[in-house]
């Protein structure tokens, strides 16, 4: 049960789930390990899978037409990733979602998801009170990547999030930012 703690943690910070209700939701978990650098969705694929950190990181990105990666999403520990909208519609996914440390990760396949909201109403609610939060939070980033420098973005994050900005790579935060790696050098060296 131990493996389930953070999910179970994450769950009760919305709602409360009955012992019986817990052991459904265990039930369609799957425990997978990832090594670093290795891809848990592709481009081309469905995204059978709505991914929780255990332990790890993981970024999700988007390749352009020029080759360029544009990260959308760095998760840590407590964390869920995917292509959402894949997942969601059953339709190949056009982003990757890269480990980007050996990482433990639970599963969960979107059909036994559906099926579980619609006998646990306390379990659909936990999924729309945590997306409603997620879409305020892209709300609020896509506001700040269109009217903040790249000096403001970038102190913005790292104070937001200091254990992230100092586990992973700096051209993925640099990607997520939307700034070169170059400009991260030339902000760190100011302060």
């Amino acid at each position: 049960m131990s493996e389930y703690k953070g999910i179970l943690d994450h769950i009760d910070r919305y709602v409360e789930l009955s012992d019986s209700e817990i052991e459904e939701f265990i039930s369609i978990l799957k425990t997978t390990r990832v090594k670093k650098r290795q891809f848990i969705v592709q481009p081309g694929f469905v995204s059978e899978y709505r991914n929780y950190i255990v332990e790890g990181a993981v970024r999700v990105f988007y390749l352009d037409d020029q080759g360029k990666e544009h990260t959308v999403i760095i998760a840590i520990e407590d964390y869920f990733f995917t292509d959402f909208y894949s997942y969601i519609h059953r339709t190949p996914a056009e982003y990757y979602a890269e480990a980007l440390e050996d990482s433990i990760i639970l599963q969960m396949k979107y059909e036994d998801v559906e099926k579980l909201c619609s006998r646990i109403h306390a379990l659909s609610q936990y999924f729309r009170l945590f997306t409603e939060r997620s879409m305020a939070y892209s709300y609020k980033r896509t506001i700040s990547n269109i009217s903040k420098t790249t000096e403001e973005r970038y102190w913005e994050y790292v104070n937001k999030y200091p254990e992230i900005a100092n586990r992973v790579p700096q051209y993925v935060l640099a990607s997520y930012l939307g700034i070169s790696p170059e400009s991260i050098s030339r902000i760190r060296s100011r302060s």
